[in-house]
């Protein structure tokens, strides 16, 4: 029984075309058309792939299609063919797909571990280090003439914040501000917050009072 690469070759010597021609018509490599002719169908990508090249080049030969793939299809064994994939052409290898799905789940896996870790460090930040505080007045070596002085700044706002040893509130966003007296003279505001933790933060400020 004639093959139905032998069909095509023959087909095409009485055109009187070389494979070269056929590859620059058809847009398939003289290396499949010529594995197609001889039967070397491990040379050829899957059956899909193939199928379409045995079509196309049947089609421009004026071959009926349909009877050249009927042959084709029978002499392909694609389970005993090996994969050749053509450069630029074919997908990549799909991963299957129990591996796919374990590699996924790993991913999502650290990536929680990541936020919770993150989320965690930043809960207890204060535990390693000293509790923020800035002063925004009175500023260093500032010179009043009242002897009441408000002193403003801000902190975390769970911490607990002296002025003095005493007390000053906070609002929710760490804010706070305390009236204190001071006498004439030099004199020297001491501030201090501690977090539920221990850690401290002691700022001074040093100013002169007319």
């Amino acid at each position: 029984m004639i093959r139905a690469g032998e069909k095509l070759r023959e087909e095409r010597l009485k055109k009187h075309l070389t494979l070269e021609e056929v590859s620059r018509a058809t847009k398939i490599k003289e290396s499949f058309l010529l594995a197609i002719e001889k039967g070397e169908y491990k040379k050829l990508p899957p059956a899909t792939y193939a199928q379409g090249f045995v079509r196309n080049y049947a089609g421009f030969l004026g071959m009926p299609e349909q009877e050249i793939l009927a042959i084709f299809r029978r002499e392909y064994d694609e389970e005993k063919v090996v994969k050749v994939l053509p450069e630029g052409l074919l997908r990549k290898e799909e991963f299957p797909l129990k591996r796919f799905r374990l590699q996924q789940t790993t991913k999502l896996i650290i990536f929680v571990f990541i936020i919770l870790v993150s989320y965690i460090l930043f809960q207890y930040r204060y535990a390693i280090i000293d509790p923020p505080l800035t002063i925004d007045s009175p500023s260093e070596g500032a010179v009043v003439s009242s002897q009441t002085i408000t002193v403003v700044g801000r902190t975390d706002s769970n911490a607990s914040v002296f002025v003095n040893g005493d007390p000053a509130s906070l609002d929710t966003n760490g804010n706070f501000k305390k009236v204190i007296s001071v006498f004439t003279g030099k004199t020297t505001i001491t501030i201090k917050v501690i977090n539920y933790f221990g850690r401290e933060t002691v700022v001074e400020r040093s100013i002169e009072v007319k």
